[in-house]
């Protein structure tokens, strides 16, 4: 049986409104037009039934899953699912032998889907490999963390990455507006609920279309309770899991409170890194996500003004993935409010965006001096244009272990991409610079 399967399911009344909203086609898909526009190679491959291995990867709620579910509902593959927090090896050496006597005895490729596919230990995620290598199946993940940490680069390498953004308020309401509309339960009673509500609900819901259903749906349980029809903002509030956390239309969602968390910490200003801190951590959010902002800002904001603060947020993110809730928000505590009481610098993050935008912009020969001539076939001699060049200064040979001579090719030699911030430690870094180049 195809297990996203609807029509089969006779128990699909009872299943959550999230549920039942899934869409089972692309024109059903609310969001992420960035990959699924009708010119993207994603939606072509869908849409051709040609889908190569892949990764979906972004928050709950932003249709990772309903994104498999569209593909098995449109593919002539054998499509399968396994949830990787209940299935082990045994459950994939299984499918991976009917993927095999599918492909060699009925000539039917497999679609194996792995929700949260993070959480298979590096050995399972390994014995997957030979069989995307050859062909056996093809694989699809589902991941609420950023792949390129938690999944291994030979998968990674092996598949189109696409990462899945938070819904915007208007595509959550568009949601919400369909499933009063189209439900099989929704759409066959009279509910009153006002645009502005609903609005209010797509703001609360922090791009997560699920956590907007199911706000929906114990709302209309609510007032069923109660026989009445209209839904008005306390019966939200009084259906909200936790009561303390603030709900209307202009309220704090995911997004702005990482925000102001991160500017708290590049301010300075250690009261407001604790208190959205604390905000973020009593909302739900993921400490694994803090811990990985907080490793950011630490290159970003800080930089070379105090290159310790790198070590300190990388292991805090470790020690995060080891404690967990409730233990690990005294890492982040700790983490957090190094970064803010820290010298600040944006050296390292400027310098880099400026290198990258002049990579863009030009394709420079790399000076002859500075090349690998221990695989230089030809000779300085033999290489025309470049008989004037000068020779390679090795530094360890001079004072000081620095010598004067061009690095960058000539065509951008006069580029100034790094720009000291002088301050904290940077400023010693630069004081040893200058003093070095000042001893020729």
């Amino acid at each position: 049986m195809d297990l996203f399967s609807y029509s089969s399911n006779k128990n699909f009344n009872n299943k959550p409104l999230a549920e039942r909203m899934k869409p089972k086609k692309l024109e059903d898909f609310e969001g992420q037009d960035h990959i699924l526009n009708q010119d993207s190679l994603l939606y072509k491959a869908i849409k051709e039934d040609m889908i190569k291995s892949i990764i979906f990867y972004g928050p709950p709620g932003t249709g990772k899953t309903s994104l498999a579910r569209v593909i098995a509902e449109t593919t002539t593959s054998n499509f399968v699912k396994l949830n990787a927090v209940t299935s082990g090896v045994k459950e994939l050496r299984e499918e991976i032998a009917n993927a095999k006597e599918q492909l060699y005895v009925y000539n039917r490729k497999t679609i194996l889907f792995i929700d949260e596919i993070h959480r298979f230990n590096k050995a399972q995620q390994d014995g997957l490999l030979p069989f995307v290598e050859d062909g056996t199946i093809v694989l699809i993940g589902a991941t609420t963390e950023n792949p390129f940490f938690e999944i291994n680069n030979a998968i990674n390498s092996r598949s189109m990455i696409y990462r899945l953004n938070p819904l915007s308020t208007e595509n959550i309401v568009r949601v919400l507006k369909k499933a009063l509309k189209e439900d099989i339960i929704l759409s066959k009673v009279e509910i009153v609920i006002s645009d502005e509500l609903l609005t209010s609900i797509g703001d609360f819901s922090g791009g997560d279309a699920r956590k907007a259903l199911n706000i929906l749906e114990s709302a209309y349980l609510y007032v069923k309770d109660w026989n009445e029809k209209v839904i008005t903002m306390e019966v939200i509030r009084n259906c909200l899991s936790d009561k303390s956390y603030n709900f209307d239309k202009n309220g704090d969602n995911h997004y702005d409170l990482i925000s102001a968390f991160i500017k708290s910490i590049r301010g300075s200003d250690p009261d407001a890194t604790v208190y959205y801190l604390g905000r973020l951590l009593k909302g739900g959010e993921d400490p694994v996500f803090i811990a990985r902002r907080i490793l950011i800002s630490a290159s970003e904001d800080i930089g070379l003004a105090n290159s310790n603060a790198l070590v300190v947020a990388q292991s805090a993110f470790n020690a995060v993935k080891v404690l967990g809730m409730p233990e690990c928000r005294i890492t982040l505590s700790h983490a957090a409010l190094y970064l803010a009481l820290s010298p600040k610098s944006n050296s390292a993050y400027s310098a880099i965006n400026g290198a990258m935008d002049l990579a863009e912009k030009t394709n420079c020969q790399i000076p002859f001096h500075l090349r690998d001539m221990t695989n230089q076939r030809l000779s300085k001699e033999n290489i025309v244009g470049e008989m004037d060049q000068e020779s390679y200064k090795y530094p360890h040979a001079y004072e000081n272990n620095w010598v004067e001579q061009e690095y960058l090719p000539y065509e951008i030699k006069d580029n100034k991409l790094y720009e000291a911030c002088y301050n904290g430690s940077e400023v010693k870094l630069n004081q040893y610079m200058n003093n070095v180049k000042g001893k020729k």
